[in-house]
């Protein structure tokens, strides 16, 4: 990640009304070194602590209390893989973004299964890792349209249709939109581009998905608009 001079974060930062505190694992300490400089220029975010693996994470994690993770996916003695599905039992609803240096759609898709909620390219610029960071802490799940297809046919081939499929959700016209464009891998940001509407109003659909679901994740809204076949209705 190569740091530039000058950069602008399009999130609102109105949206999160906070410091994000961010916690980097990756067993690279030039990667490491790189963040940090990246997020000091950042207002709205910043480095709490910085771990060469998930065994110091797990460690420190509960006095820390970061509000989003960057973990690296390759590590020794315990890949970023094991320590999502360890940090997903005591925090189920921390937010994980996956770094990794290029795109293992094997591994990345893993990384999602065992809980992460997107992930980055290592060489990725400072503007896209601030957005991506943002997004995945509002409830997002920056990922690849592949990825995305991945998780929604396990989905289709992992559950049953319940007895719930026939629920009305009342969900509007719009927010169906915004639904099928999130299950399919869109960012907030492209979703309010294909729409032609702002970034905000794309949140504020999502958070009336939310609550008209029932859930309080990506994972949970796509499982759930898979297994009962919402967008059909």
């Amino acid at each position: 990640m190569a740091k530039k001079k000058t950069q602008i974060c399009t999130v609102n930062k109105s949206l999160t009304d906070k410091n994000l505190k961010v916690i980097i694992v990756d067993d690279n300490k030039n990667i490491r070194e790189s963040v940090s400089l990246l997020l000091q220029d950042t207002p709205t975010l910043q480095l709490v602590a910085a771990y060469d693996s998930g065994v110091e994470c797990i460690k420190h994690l509960e006095e820390i209390m970061p509000d989003i993770i960057l973990m690296d996916i390759d590590m020794p003695k315990m890949s970023g893989i094991e320590t999502v599905k360890i940090i997903r039992k005591s925090f189920p609803g921390l937010p994980i973004l996956m770094l990794t240096g290029f795109e293992d759609d094997d591994k990345v898709f893993n990384s999602i299964c065992a809980g992460a909620n997107g992930y980055i390219l290592k060489n990725a610029s400072m503007e896209l890792l601030i957005n991506q960071i943002h997004e995945a802490y509002l409830g997002g799940a920056p990922m690849t349209p592949v990825i995305a297809r991945k998780v929604l046919n396990m989905f289709s081939a992992s559950f049953m249709v319940n007895h719930q499929q026939n629920e009305n959700y009342n969900l509007s016209k719009r927010e169906k939109e915004v639904l099928e464009l999130l299950v399919n891998g869109k960012s907030y940001k492209v979703i309010a581009t294909e729409l032609a509407i702002s970034y905000e109003t794309v949140h504020s659909h999502i958070k009336k998905i939310y609550h008209k679901l029932h859930v309080s994740s990506i994972g949970e809204a796509i499982s759930k608009t898979i297994k009962q076949k919402i967008l059909r209705k």
